[in-house]
């Protein structure tokens, strides 16, 4: 007889699942700082970016297969998963996983590579400097400031979101559902 579901175990499910999900963009963003420092001529530049754009659809499809599996994994370990847990089981390991990133470019932009916001930053006002006015420029200073805070707040709550509505997504035929059941599961 299987174990029954309750919060405790499911957010310790969550946190090894979300640990495991969180750590497949950090990946990814490793490589893709790594790769970006690679120089070449034209036909080198285009293999890196071929590739990164492989690497990113890897790590896209991998982030919905991995909530996939743990969540068809926690549905086959536990008595009670319906399709409602399987979906919170989702949601809670996409706020975790969201958190891990989160705090992982939080990171990243204040200690690992804090010039590469700073030269996105001054490309970007160099571009536009000629179309903004003095209250702009000062606004643009004071959000360059905030950066990393930003950074924060924006990928978690897009992980978090992205997270949500994947597990929404598989979560209607996690458990699978049998058709011909009569209403009995």
């Amino acid at each position: 007889m299987k174990e029954p579901v309750s919060r405790r175990i499911l957010w310790n499910e969550a946190g090894k699942a979300g640990l495991v999900l969180g750590i497949v963009p950090i990946v990814y963003s490793l490589l893709a700082t790594l790769l970006a420092k690679l120089s070449g001529g034209v036909g080198v530049a285009m293999l890196l970016s071929v590739f990164k754009f492989l690497v990113w659809a890897a790590k896209f499809a991998g982030c919905i297969y991995l909530m996939k599996f743990f969540m068809t994994k926690f549905a086959e370990k536990y008595d009670g998963v319906d399709n409602k847990k399987s979906f919170r089981f989702g949601m809670a390991i996409a706020a975790l996983s969201a958190l891990i990133v989160a705090a992982f470019t939080l990171l990243q932009s204040t200690l690992i590579n804090p010039e590469e916001i700073q030269e996105a930053m001054q490309e970007s006002i160099s571009q536009y400097s000629s179309m903004l006015d003095s209250n702009s420029m000062a606004a643009l200073d004071n959000m360059m400031n905030n950066m990393p805070q930003i950074l924060f707040f924006s990928n978690l709550i897009y992980c978090f979101l992205f997270g949500t509505v994947v597990s929404s997504i598989l979560s209607r035929n996690i458990p699978s559902r049998d058709p011909f059941a009569n209403g009995q599961q």
